[in-house]
Formats: structure tokens, sequence, C-alpha cells
């Protein structure tokens, strides 16, 4: 679950900013706002997994929240996200930490993956949401989709920094990230605990295109079928698996596809 787009909390006075804030500012994109509130209920959402055939969950565990400001860590929102990491456990599932998907702290600058003094900030947050959640979690994917960072990000101007055809920019970001996840995978604390490669299989797909993925994903040490819920704002995912009704959250009709990626 993407935690930009789910927990609510971000982008609005005396809340956490992200690289979205200036775009939510000048009105280009509407923020989460309250999101679906999960930040205070991740474990009704997460109680489903089992119920879906899910072995696992994988919880964003946003930068802009934990390091609100440089140097500024926030150990109430570390320590909920261990207790949400800890629930899932508790129903037998595996828990994969992703620390950067759709969004990334204000502080770090629209052109963070481009900007070599932010490779030290990286690792420093990795390693600190790993020696702090300890076994709570069981995986590391510091970048959820590291692909979508630099061809959204520099390619076709839909996500920060807004950039289209900046393609020696794109090569450029592309290579400083491969550069955080090969020190990461170095690193004594955060190497053991790295998954790659990794999959993602979107949900609006079609049944046969989801088998196509499902069969192009067979190598993948971990495959991530995005998402549980759908989420509000300019990150919000594909439909997903539950939805929100008068009586608390049931499946859709997206959940027949489990069926088919199994």
């Amino acid at each position: 679950m993407e935690g930009y787009a789910v927990e609510g909390g971000f982008d609005r006075a005396h809340e956490p900013s992200t690289c979205w804030v200036p775009s939510i500012a000048f009105g280009r994109h509407e923020g989460p706002g309250d999101a679906l509130g999960l930040w205070r209920d991740y474990e009704q959402v997460i109680a489903w997994a089992p119920t879906l055939g899910l072995d696992g969950v994988r919880i964003t565990m946003e930068w802009a929240r934990i390091e609100p400001r440089r140097g500024v860590v926030d150990p109430v929102a570390l320590e909920r996200y261990a207790q949400v990491a800890r629930y899932a456990q508790g129903l037998g599932l595996c828990v994969s930490a992703a620390l950067v998907d759709a969004a990334w702290p204000s502080w770090l600058g629209q052109e963070a993956w481009l900007l070599p003094w932010v490779v030290p900030y990286a690792l420093e947050h990795a390693r600190r949401v790993v020696t702090y959640l300890g076994d709570a979690i069981d995986r590391v994917v510091f970048f959820a989709n590291p692909d979508d960072l630099v061809t959204n990000g520099y390619l076709n101007e839909t996500a920060p920094p807004w950039r289209r055809g900046a393609s020696d920019d794109a090569a450029s970001a592309r290579i400083q990230i491969d550069e955080i996840l090969r020190q990461l995978r170095a690193d004594a604390a955060v190497g053991p605990k790295m998954v790659g490669p990794t999959a993602t299989i979107s949900l609006d797909l079609t049944s046969d295109e989801c088998v196509a993925a499902r069969v192009a994903a067979a190598d993948s040490e971990e495959i991530y079928v995005r998402t549980l819920v759908h989420g509000r704002g300019p990150s919000a995912g594909p439909p997903g698996l539950l939805e929100r009704g008068e009586n608390g959250w049931s499946p859709t009709k997206s959940a027949q596809l489990l069926h088919v990626l199994r």
C-alpha cells in the first residue's frame, strides 16, 4: 500500500510536506487530504489480506512522515509503522517495507535523484527504518517503482519533477538510483533484507494481461499486486482489492483477478 495515497495527513498546513506540495499549492493536483485514514486504521485493511489469499503485504513507510525536516525524526511515526508491521506478521503475513514510492520529503528537493548529496541521506533513512523496526519487517524494497520515478519524472511529465523528454537527466537519475541500491545491498544492516528483483502487477489489467504479467514475473523474488485499496490524491493507485462501504471494508470485483494470478 502506498502510504501517501492511503494514510492521510500530508501536504496541508502543519503536516509533513512532500515533493508534491508545490504542484498542490498551485492547484495543478489535488492533495490526498485525509485519504482513507489508514494511518489510524491500517489494521482494518490488513486483516483482509489472508482472506484474499495474499501471503504478504507491502507497506510504504513514508520518509516525509518519519523525517519531516532534515534531521528531525518522528519516533511516533516509526513506532506506528512498527505496530502495523507486527500486526501483519501476527496474521502470518510476510511484511515488505517500501521506503520510497511516489513521494519523498520536500526537503530533498524536486530533483532528488539527480543530487549527489541525497545518496547518504537515502542510506541513512534505510538504516534508520531497518534498525528501528528490526524483526517486525521481513523484506526491504527501497524504491517501489524505480522505473516510474525516472519515466514519469523526467520523460513524460506526470510526476515530480515534471520534466518532459529530459533523456540525459533521466539516464543520470537512473545511475544514481542504481548506485543507492548498490550501496544498500552492500550495507550490513539493510543488505540482508533487500529484495530484488521485484515485479508489480496492476489490477487495472484485463485477465489475459494479468496472466501475461504473471508469466513475465516468474523470476521475480517478490510479486506485488497493486493494490489493496485505491487511495486518494495524485499518486492514487488502480482499483483496489477492497473498498469501504457503510458496513466497513469488503472485497471488490478486482479480487476475482487474484484467482488468475495464483
